[in-house]
Protein backbone atom coordinates (compact mmCIF):
# COMPACT_ATOMS: atom_id res chain seq x y z
CA UNK A 1 0.00 0.00 0.00
CA UNK A 2 1.23 3.50 -0.88
CA UNK A 3 2.22 5.43 2.26
CA UNK A 4 0.54 8.61 0.91
CA UNK A 5 -2.92 7.06 0.72
CA UNK A 6 -5.12 6.50 3.73
CA UNK A 7 -7.07 3.25 3.90
CA UNK A 8 -10.67 3.47 2.70
CA UNK A 9 -13.18 3.68 5.55
CA UNK A 10 -16.81 2.81 4.92
CA UNK A 11 -19.30 4.59 7.19
CA UNK A 12 -22.80 3.37 7.88
CA UNK A 13 -25.74 5.34 9.32
CA UNK A 14 -25.24 5.75 13.04
CA UNK A 15 -21.43 5.69 12.80
CA UNK A 16 -21.14 9.49 13.11
CA UNK A 17 -21.91 11.19 16.38
CA UNK A 18 -22.96 14.38 14.60
CA UNK A 19 -25.66 12.66 12.58
CA UNK A 20 -28.41 13.93 14.89
CA UNK A 21 -26.96 17.38 15.53
CA UNK A 22 -28.55 20.33 13.85
CA UNK A 23 -26.17 22.13 11.53
CA UNK A 24 -26.46 25.91 11.42
CA UNK A 25 -26.40 27.08 7.81
CA UNK A 26 -23.96 29.80 6.83
CA UNK A 27 -24.70 32.64 4.45
CA UNK A 28 -21.46 34.30 3.32
CA UNK A 29 -23.27 36.85 1.13
CA UNK A 30 -25.52 37.89 4.02
CA UNK A 31 -22.61 38.07 6.43
CA UNK A 32 -20.54 40.20 4.05
CA UNK A 33 -23.46 42.56 3.38
CA UNK A 34 -24.10 42.86 7.11
CA UNK A 35 -20.43 43.77 7.69
CA UNK A 36 -20.73 46.53 5.07
CA UNK A 37 -23.88 47.80 6.78
CA UNK A 38 -22.07 47.83 10.13
CA UNK A 39 -19.25 49.87 8.54
CA UNK A 40 -21.78 52.44 7.24
CA UNK A 41 -23.42 52.62 10.66
CA UNK A 42 -20.01 53.41 12.19
CA UNK A 43 -19.54 56.04 9.48
CA UNK A 44 -22.82 57.68 10.57
CA UNK A 45 -21.71 57.73 14.21
CA UNK A 46 -18.24 59.15 13.43
CA UNK A 47 -19.79 62.18 11.72
CA UNK A 48 -20.72 63.40 15.22
CA UNK A 49 -17.20 63.18 16.66
CA UNK A 50 -16.30 66.70 17.74
CA UNK A 51 -19.69 68.29 17.02
CA UNK A 52 -21.42 70.27 19.75
CA UNK A 53 -25.04 69.64 20.66
CA UNK A 54 -25.99 72.88 18.91
CA UNK A 55 -24.11 71.94 15.73
CA UNK A 56 -25.71 68.49 15.65
CA UNK A 57 -29.17 70.13 15.76
CA UNK A 58 -28.44 72.84 13.19
CA UNK A 59 -30.10 72.41 9.79
CA UNK A 60 -27.68 73.44 7.02
CA UNK A 61 -29.45 72.30 3.85
CA UNK A 62 -32.60 73.71 2.23
CA UNK A 63 -34.55 70.59 3.24
CA UNK A 64 -34.10 71.80 6.85
CA UNK A 65 -33.18 68.48 8.43
CA UNK A 66 -30.63 68.52 11.23
CA UNK A 67 -27.81 65.96 11.28
CA UNK A 68 -29.07 64.53 14.56
CA UNK A 69 -32.54 64.09 13.02
CA UNK A 70 -30.96 61.86 10.36
CA UNK A 71 -29.79 59.52 13.12
CA UNK A 72 -33.33 59.37 14.51
CA UNK A 73 -34.68 58.70 11.00
CA UNK A 74 -32.15 55.89 10.50
CA UNK A 75 -33.07 54.35 13.86
CA UNK A 76 -36.84 54.48 13.47
CA UNK A 77 -37.76 54.78 9.79
CA UNK A 78 -34.98 52.52 8.52
CA UNK A 79 -33.67 50.01 11.09
CA UNK A 80 -36.88 49.58 13.09
CA UNK A 81 -39.19 49.71 10.07
CA UNK A 82 -37.33 47.35 7.75
CA UNK A 83 -35.93 44.81 10.21
CA UNK A 84 -38.20 44.76 13.26
CA UNK A 85 -41.51 45.53 11.54
CA UNK A 86 -41.23 44.28 7.97
CA UNK A 87 -38.75 41.40 8.21
CA UNK A 88 -39.50 40.10 11.73
CA UNK A 89 -43.16 41.12 11.81
CA UNK A 90 -42.82 42.67 15.28
CA UNK A 91 -45.63 44.92 16.48
CA UNK A 92 -43.46 47.94 17.30
CA UNK A 93 -44.21 51.64 17.59
CA UNK A 94 -43.37 53.45 14.38
CA UNK A 95 -43.30 57.16 13.64
CA UNK A 96 -46.01 58.63 11.45
CA UNK A 97 -45.21 61.09 8.69
CA UNK A 98 -42.22 63.24 9.60
CA UNK A 99 -42.07 62.11 13.25
CA UNK A 100 -38.98 60.04 12.44
CA UNK A 101 -37.22 63.28 11.47
CA UNK A 102 -38.38 65.23 14.54
CA UNK A 103 -36.17 65.43 17.60
CA UNK A 104 -37.76 65.07 21.02
CA UNK A 105 -37.05 67.74 23.60
CA UNK A 106 -34.87 67.28 25.48
CA UNK A 107 -32.52 64.90 23.71
CA UNK A 108 -28.78 64.73 23.22
CA UNK A 109 -26.38 63.43 20.64
CA UNK A 110 -25.47 60.58 22.98
CA UNK A 111 -29.13 59.68 23.61
CA UNK A 112 -29.94 59.57 19.88
CA UNK A 113 -26.77 57.59 19.08
CA UNK A 114 -27.59 55.15 21.92
CA UNK A 115 -31.11 54.67 20.51
CA UNK A 116 -29.62 54.12 17.04
CA UNK A 117 -27.15 51.54 18.41
CA UNK A 118 -29.99 49.70 20.17
CA UNK A 119 -32.05 49.54 16.97
CA UNK A 120 -28.99 48.35 15.04
CA UNK A 121 -28.34 45.61 17.60
CA UNK A 122 -31.96 44.43 17.31
CA UNK A 123 -31.68 44.59 13.51
CA UNK A 124 -28.56 42.42 13.56
CA UNK A 125 -30.38 39.85 15.71
CA UNK A 126 -33.22 39.72 13.19
CA UNK A 127 -30.89 39.45 10.20
CA UNK A 128 -28.78 36.70 11.76
CA UNK A 129 -31.87 34.70 12.77
CA UNK A 130 -33.44 34.93 9.32
CA UNK A 131 -32.60 33.07 6.14
CA UNK A 132 -31.68 35.49 3.34
CA UNK A 133 -34.43 33.83 1.27
CA UNK A 134 -37.14 34.44 3.89
CA UNK A 135 -40.07 36.56 2.79
CA UNK A 136 -41.06 39.61 4.85
CA UNK A 137 -43.42 38.67 7.69
CA UNK A 138 -45.33 41.95 7.44
CA UNK A 139 -46.17 43.28 4.01
CA UNK A 140 -48.88 45.92 4.55
CA UNK A 141 -51.22 44.10 2.17
CA UNK A 142 -48.40 43.09 -0.16
CA UNK A 143 -47.02 46.58 -0.74
CA UNK A 144 -43.45 45.97 0.45
CA UNK A 145 -41.18 46.37 -2.59
CA UNK A 146 -38.77 43.61 -1.55
CA UNK A 147 -39.25 39.87 -1.89
CA UNK A 148 -36.85 38.57 0.74
CA UNK A 149 -34.46 39.33 3.60
CA UNK A 150 -31.52 39.66 1.20
CA UNK A 151 -33.22 42.52 -0.68
CA UNK A 152 -34.22 44.23 2.58
CA UNK A 153 -30.65 44.06 3.87
CA UNK A 154 -29.34 45.56 0.62
CA UNK A 155 -31.98 48.30 0.76
CA UNK A 156 -30.95 49.28 4.30
CA UNK A 157 -27.26 49.22 3.34
CA UNK A 158 -27.90 51.59 0.41
CA UNK A 159 -30.12 53.91 2.45
CA UNK A 160 -27.63 54.05 5.32
CA UNK A 161 -24.71 54.74 2.96
CA UNK A 162 -26.74 57.46 1.23
CA UNK A 163 -27.53 59.19 4.52
CA UNK A 164 -23.90 58.83 5.63
CA UNK A 165 -22.98 60.85 2.55
CA UNK A 166 -25.64 63.44 3.40
CA UNK A 167 -24.18 63.69 6.89
CA UNK A 168 -20.66 64.16 5.47
CA UNK A 169 -21.91 67.09 3.38
CA UNK A 170 -23.74 68.60 6.35
CA UNK A 171 -20.67 68.21 8.57
CA UNK A 172 -18.50 70.01 6.00
CA UNK A 173 -21.01 72.87 5.87
CA UNK A 174 -21.13 73.09 9.68
CA UNK A 175 -17.41 73.23 10.49
CA UNK A 176 -15.42 72.48 7.35
CA UNK A 177 -14.50 68.96 8.49
CA UNK A 178 -13.90 66.59 5.59
CA UNK A 179 -13.79 62.84 6.08
CA UNK A 180 -11.63 60.73 3.85
CA UNK A 181 -13.84 57.77 3.08
CA UNK A 182 -11.95 54.51 2.83
CA UNK A 183 -14.68 52.09 3.90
Amino acid sequence: MDDDLAPLVVLRPGDLACEHQQVTPTYPDRDLTLEWLRAKRRHVERVFDGLTEEQARRPVLPSAWAPLAVVRHLALDVERWWFSRVLAGDDVWLPVGREGWTLDEPTTVEAELAAYRAECARSDEVVLATSPDAAPRWTDDGRVPHDDAREILLHVLVETATHAGHLDAARELIDGHQRLVLD
